[in-house]
């Protein structure tokens, strides 16, 4: 059971559009809504889902809009919040901006929506790209010869359209893994985690099956090779396109893929990450008039591999003043708002080492010892290199014309939460 209305609402909490698909909660419900946010907030006890009599809400908070769902059943919460998360993907995809004057500007267009996005409390189409071919800009004037639903709606593949065509077929797979890392003072790590998606762009004609090989350790030890280069995946979560039945039984990932860009999967693993940028700082405190921050910067990733963009900023005193800065590479600047340092290094090589001195004037030193030290976050990305390993060992395009297609793979390691706490 899914939700029984959903309302969209102003930062007052005002209602803008409102849709009852059951009939079943009373719409002067929502007016308890706000009241009780603004209670459970004053409380300190505020949760993503309220509840007065009988009637539960759940609601999200993106940009200066609520979202909200009611329901009187047992209704399944996760089901409900990824709906009300596909509903601002699809709105931002028609109006690019989700807000306050774009529902205002859209009545008509929004509520056309939310008749094919839900159904008697139920998802239906949630798809942008389907919901495109027959819900227009000007969904107001459509006529009637024009509205006929595309067969993708009701097939069993309603992701993709019949008769896509393309004069060179290419898939192109990105696999992004993102390394959320947190160091205390004694250097101890503290959290590790790489987080990965493997991102697709299709450009195939016709209906394709694909499948994907990757160095799965479940599937190596399925079928009994060397588990010395594989990976153990947690947490997988797929599109939908992916054959979950397929997976269970042999891991096969297997799928005819939605046209153009899309999320084919997401994996997690816990496990021991070397920090990549290993930074080290030392803060020198004079006569309470002036403060110098060395920090010293190490690419501890393999030496062929090169760290892109990257950004290192390193906190300082809230009162600090007058900055100088000397750097052996890149440049660094001071950004008072945030009371940080950001040191900015284009190119940074796997194995060097770099060194950046502050200079900064300082009224006072009190404040600062009272308040601790922010942590030093690190920012960077470094192409053709994954910290898990991960592969992909093939990509099998099959179609029944035959055609030939190339798939391009590129693996991109960048930062995710990564912080570093200095003494």
């Amino acid at each position: 059971m899914s939700a029984s209305a959903v309302f969209i609402l102003d930062v007052k909490g005002k209602p803008l559009i409102s849709r009852n698909y059951k009939g079943d909660v009373a719409m002067s419900e929502i007016e308890h809504f706000m009241p009780l946010l603004m209670q459970r907030e004053e409380e300190g006890a505020l949760t993503p889902l309220l509840s007065h009599g009988r009637v539960h809400f759940l609601w999200i908070k993106y940009s200066n809009l609520y979202l909200v769902a009611t329901t009187l059943k047992n209704a399944n919460a996760s089901l409900v919040y990824s709906f009300l998360y596909k509903t601002v993907e699809v709105f931002s995809e028609y109006f690019k901006e989700l807000e306050e004057e774009s529902i205002r500007d859209n009545f008509v267009i929004i509520y056309e929506l939310l008749d094919e996005l839900m159904d008697f409390g139920f998802p239906q189409t949630t798809d942008s790209k389907i919901l495109q071919e027959y819900i227009t800009q000007q969904g107001n004037k459509l006529e009637t010869g024009k509205s006929r639903v595309p067969p993708t709606v009701t097939n069993a593949v309603s992701w993709r359209s019949e008769g896509i065509k393309y004069k060179k077929n290419e898939v192109f797979i990105d696999v992004i893994e993102s390394v959320n890392l947190l160091v205390n003072a004694n250097g101890s790590v503290l959290l590790s985690e790489i987080v990965g998606t493997i991102k697709l762009k299709v450009f195939l004609s016709g209906m394709p099956e694909l499948r994907l090989g990757l160095n799965d350790r479940v599937l190596f030890e399925l079928t009994g090779r060397s588990k010395n280069k594989s990976v153990e995946l947690e947490d997988v979560k797929f599109h939908q396109c992916v054959r979950l039945s397929r997976f269970d039984n042999d891991r096969t990932i297997s799928f005819i893929p939605p046209d153009g860009d899309f999320e084919l999967m997401s994996y997690r693993l816990s496990t021991q990450v070397k920090p990549l940028i290993w930074i080290e700082s030392v803060i020198e405190k004079f006569s309470h008039s002036r403060v110098e921050i060395m920090v010293k910067a190490k690419g501890q990733f393999k030496k062929q591999s090169v760290a892109n963009s990257v950004e290192i900023s390193v906190p300082v005193p809230s009162d600090a003043d007058s900055p100088r800065f000397k750097t052996s590479v890149g440049s660094a600047k001071y950004v008072p708002e945030k009371n940080v340092v950001i040191w900015s290094i284009k190119s940074f090589p796997g194995g060097k080492e770099y060194l950046m001195r502050a200079h900064f004037g300082l009224p006072s030193v009190e404040k600062e010892e009272v308040e601790g030290r922010p942590p030093i976050g690190v920012k960077f990305e470094i192409p053709y290199f994954t910290v898990s390993g991960i592969q992909v060992r093939y990509m099998k395009i099959i179609e029944k014309s035959g055609y030939q297609a190339l798939p391009w793979v590129r693996y991109i390691t960048q930062s995710g939460d990564y912080q570093l706490r200095t003494s």
